[in-house]
Formats: structure tokens, C-alpha cells, sequence
């Protein structure tokens, strides 16, 4: 009888799959290199170039490790659209670049999903080929501004043109570089070690004066250089860092200790549908699904952690005085957990990819913005039926949300006792249709899916179609508001 490896047992004891330990194993790795890439390589140490090269080969040897010959996927994508950038023009370069990721991204999926394994989690190369579409497309928005350049002198567009630079660069004043990326910036932008994985996509302008050393200067002028010597909190932080290793540590925890009693897929076990009250059901699915978002929180928190790590992240400083090195961070956990609407809970989560859905979709379409980002949502992440339930029924779940809380909230306002109750009610009815909407999204496949949602009556279905029906549309405030600078995918107000 041939005995376990140290390995194997903890894979049987922990139910950990093959995949997540490989995964573990090299953001495990990418930690240690990112420190060691700040100190041995820093911009002050050796040049942009080597910087480069040493991020793109250490994202490469990653995604061998993790995936083997499918890797493969990951370098055509990649080569196929830089060829596009260089030869395709300006006009229509975004054009291109968006349906030749988009597209490959689906077939891989298609094939992965249909072809081989439908229903069962195989091997998920797909992971950095959806952060490869985001960066390409991201990319794309600086050879867009290069057209939009162009046209500013023409009086028609100038407008259009001046909100577009305000909206992704911060100000009506800034110039793109005058060449496309080299294919050394091109290929460490999209398989550097740090994200190649599980990301986040970050601004290209920004990726590009991080390597090259330029990106604290922007942030606190002139002074920036003194200020690095002079002030410890300017090298990458090792509180920052270490904080949110802590937080990977207690998700890990949570997920051992509670995630694993609390399987999403018993919510449509035969005996427990038969047997159970719709209480019974409403509660478990509440518990289940609360407990399944610490593998997110642990992958995102990780890969925030591992860009800090080698220095990259700074956003600026606080109000407390504090360096704060958030500037790409996926994720706002408290925020998540004590939301009080729809939106404030699909702002915090997943951040990053809400930002680029906004810019390559919410900002661009004319009509049926929130439907199509949803679409499109569902269309980056994969073919499975359930994601496609899960975004379709946030289009309806979003728009009644946001009716509902314009006529009822003022209502509610007068008293701290009367909004503290409103509150609430308000964070258990968001987590309850959170909940009802991400289930599909977790059982994957059609049949559990419709099952799950016979045993819960379809009622957020149904009372979100009848607010959408029976509440009057509000016109928005004329008071201007101020957003969170990474407004996520959907919807704009309350």
C-alpha cells in the first residue's frame, strides 16, 4: 500500500485542490520576489528595462508553473493584440483589440467549459487571460487618446474629448506618450509577476512610472525626493503589507473553520429542499453565501499585498497624514460586509474590474448602460449559465434597489434612532438579494440554478420587477455629489 506525502494529506484534509495549492505556492513566491525586486531592483539601482524584462519573466515562469502548456493561451492573446496595436489604425485600433480579446477569452472559456468538463471547475487557465482582456482594452485607451488628440482642435468634439481625459486621467491638461508601448513595456504590463494571476489591472500610465521611478513625484511634488529619504512611510510599508497579510491569514482561517460547513451546494441538496422551511432556506443561503467571499477576500488582499510589497500602490495621503496604498486595491472588506444598499456593496467588490467596465462600457454606450455592463460583466467571466443568471438578475435587482432607495430613504432621515433601524433593515434586505442574486454564480450550471431559485419562490425577482413597476421614477437631486474616485461598474447615484 503505497503511503501519503505530506503534501497529499494536506490535500485530503483540507479539500484543497491541486490548482489553490499552486496558486498559494506562487503568490507565496511573488511575495518574497516583490520585496526583493523593490530592494535589489529599485529605479535608482538599475533601469527601466531590466525592471521589465525581470517582472515579465517572473510572470511567465507563474503561469507555466500554474498551467502548464495552457500558458500557451496566455502568450497568444498577448502577441496577437500587441501585432494589432502596431498595424491596425488609430480609428479603429480599439475596435480590433476588443473583439480579438473578448473573443479569444470566450472560445478558451468555451472550450474549457463545453468541451471538456462542463459543470466541473477544471483547469482554470482562463484566470489571466480575462486580466489580459482588461489590460489590453486598458491599454487601448491611451492609443485612443492619441485619436482624441487629433480632433481637439475640432470644435464639435472638444468637449467630448476634454471629459474623456478628465474621466481616466484627472485632468483636461494631460498628454499621452507620443509612441506606442515597446514590446518589453507592452508584454511586462500584461505578465508581470504581480498580477498575472489574479491582478488587479491597474492603469498603464501608472504601471509604466512605477517601474521607471516616477510614480510618487505626481503625488507630492517636487518635494518627493527629500521626502523619501527623510520619511520611512515612502518606502513600501511594511505596516501595509503586513496588515494585509494578516487579513489572508484570517480569511484562510474562516474559510477552513466555516466556509467548509456551510457548502453553497447543499442550498439545493434534494433532502435539504424537500425537508427545510423557506426560513430554513433564507437562512442558510444568507450563511453559505457570506461565508464563501473569503477565498475572494484572501486572493484579492494578497495580490494588494504583493503589489505593495515591491512599492507599487501609493495613492497619496490620508487625512489622518498616513501614506495610504490603496491606489489598486481590489477591495474595501468593511465596506462590503456592512453595505446598506445594492450599490454600495458592487462599488467595494472587485473594484478594479468595476473601474474598467465603467470606462470600456458605462461611459461609452448611449443607451441601456446598467444592462450592458451587466451583459458584458457576465461576458468576461465566463460561459457558465449561472453567471449569466447572476448578471441578468442584477439588472433588475440594481434598478429596483435604486428606486426604491430614492422614494423611501429621505423618509428615514429625521432621527438616529429612525436611521439607525433603517439602516438596518436596509443591510439585511442588500445582503439577503446579494445573496439570492450570487448563488447562480457559485452553482454554475442551469439545473441547481433554477432549482435554487423554485425553492426560493423567485422573490427578489418578483419584488424587484414590481417595484420597478409600481414606483414612480424620481428625477435625480440638482445638488452635485461626490463619488468614491473607483465608482464600480453599474450605476451612477444612489
Amino acid at each position: 500500500m503505497r503511503r501519503c506525502t505530506m503534501s497529499e494529506w494536506f490535500l485530503v484534509l483540507y479539500s484543497v485542490s491541486p490548482p489553490q495549492v499552486n496558486f498559494i505556492i506562487c503568490q507565496a513566491v511573488g511575495l518574497a520576489a516583490a520585496f526583493w525586486f523593490r530592494r535589489s531592483l529599485s529605479p535608482q539601482r538599475v533601469s527601466p528595462a531590466l525592471r521589465h524584462a525581470v517582472a515579465t519573466l517572473l510572470g511567465v515562469s507563474f503561469v507555466i508553473f500554474c498551467f502548464g502548456w495552457y500558458a500557451s493561451h496566455t502568450f497568444i492573446l498577448t502577441l496577437s493584440c500587441y501585432i494589432i496595436l502596431c498595424k491596425a489604425s488609430v480609428h479603429n485600433v480599439h475596435w480590433y483589440s476588443m473583439l480579438v480579446a473578448v473573443g479569444y477569452l470566450t472560445a478558451c472559456q468555451i472550450s474549457r467549459v463545453f468541451i471538456f468538463s462542463y459543470g466541473i471547475l477544471s483547469t482554470d487557465f482562463s484566470g489571466p487571460l480575462m486580466m489580459i482582456t482588461q489590460k489590453i482594452t486598458t491599454i487601448l485607451s491611451w492609443s485612443e487618446m492619441i485619436h482624441i488628440q487629433l480632433t481637439l482642435n475640432t470644435p464639435c468634439f472638444y468637449p467630448l474629448c476634454v471629459e474623456f481625459v478628465r474621466l481616466n486621467h484627472g485632468s483636461p491638461t494631460f498628454s499621452p506618450y507620443s509612441t506606442r508601448p515597446s514590446l518589453l513595456e507592452y508584454l511586462s504590463y500584461n505578465l508581470n509577476f504581480m498580477s498575472i494571476l489574479v491582478g488587479p489591472c491597474s492603469n498603464y500610465k501608472d504601471y509604466i512610472e512605477f517601474i521607471e521611478g516616477r510614480h510618487i513625484k505626481p503625488l507630492f511634488g517636487n518635494v518627493a525626493t527629500c521626502m523619501i529619504k527623510l520619511m520611512p512611510s515612502f518606502a513600501p510599508s511594511q505596516q501595509a503589507v503586513c496588515q494585509k497579510l494578516l487579513v489572508c491569514v484570517g480569511c484562510m482561517f474562516w474559510f477552513f473553520a466555516i466556509t467548509k460547513s456551510f457548502p453553497v451546494t447543499y442550498t439545493v441538496d434534494p433532502e435539504f429542499l424537500s425537508q427545510a422551511s423557506f426560513l430554513r432556506k433564507l437562512v442558510y443561503s444568507l450563511i453559505s453565501l457570506q461565508a464563501a467571499r473569503p477565498k475572494f477576500y484572501f486572493a484579492w488582499t494578497l495580490a494588494d499585498a504583493i503589489h505593495n510589497a515591491a512599492g507599487y500602490g501609493i495613492s497619496g495621503v490620508d487625512e489622518k497624514g498616513q501614506v495610504s496604498w490603496d491606489l489598486i486595491s481590489n477591495i474595501r472588506i468593511w465596506e462590503i460586509e456592512t453595505a446598506t444598499s445594492y450599490k454600495a456593496f458592487i462599488d467595494n467588490w472587485n473594484i478594479q474590474t468595476g473601474v474598467w467596465l465603467k470606462n470600456v462600457c458605462y461611459d461609452r454606450v448611449p443607451y441601456y448602460r446598467t444592462p450592458l455592463t451587466f451583459v458584458l460583466s457576465a461576458l468576461w467571466h465566463g460561459v457558465y449559465p449561472g453567471y449569466y443568471f447572476t448578471f441578468l438578475t442584477g439588472i433588475p435587482v440594481t434598478l429596483a434597489a435604486r428606486a426604491m432607495r430614492r422614494n423611501f430613504r429621505q423618509y428615514f432621515l429625521g432621527s438616529p434612532t429612525v436611521k439607525f433601524a433603517y439602516d438596518v433593515v436596509t443591510w439585511l434586505a442588500t445582503h439577503l438579494a446579494i445573496c439570492y442574486t450570487v448563488a447562480p454564480f457559485t452553482l454554475l450550471a442551469m439545473e441547481p440554478t433554477l432549482e435554487y431559485y423554485r425553492s426560493m419562490y423567485f422573490y427578489v425577482h418578483i419584488i424587484s420587477i414590481l417595484a420597478i413597476i409600481v414606483l414612480p421614477s424620481r428625477p435625480r437631486s440638482t445638488k452635485p455629489e461626490k463619488h468614491a474616485q473607483h465608482s464600480n461598474n453599474n450605476v451612477k447615484g444612489d
